[in-house]
């Protein structure tokens, strides 16, 4: 009984994310600072934390603020480079904090 019952809190400790991994990863690569890749894992706040850091970017540059377009986008671009490396690592989480894996 006990082997039943370690085997059943195994397989729900490891659960993997329902997500598609290559998909995730696509749309990260392709789509990142604009956060498309939070809205499809379910992390919705993450995704609006990121269209809102690409719109601030075009804001200020579109009102002659380079400088604080280029830090928004920085800031933008090292958060999604950040992301990819976890995501193709698979230490991603979704947004049920279920690891999102091959």
């Amino acid at each position: 009984m006990d082997s039943k019952l370690g085997v059943a809190s195994m397989s729900h400790a490891i659960e993997r994310s329902p997500k598609s991994y290559g998909v995730a990863v696509t749309l990260c690569g392709l789509f990142g600072t604009l956060g498309i890749h939070h809205f499809y894992l379910g992390d919705f706040w993450h995704g609006v934390a990121d269209v809102a850091l690409f719109v601030l970017t075009v804001y200020f540059y579109v009102n002659g603020m380079l400088g604080l377009a280029l830090l928004t986008l920085a800031l933008d671009g090292v958060h999604t480079i950040t992301v990819f490396y976890l995501l193709i690592t698979e230490k991603w989480k979704d947004g049920a904090g279920r690891p999102v894996t091959l």
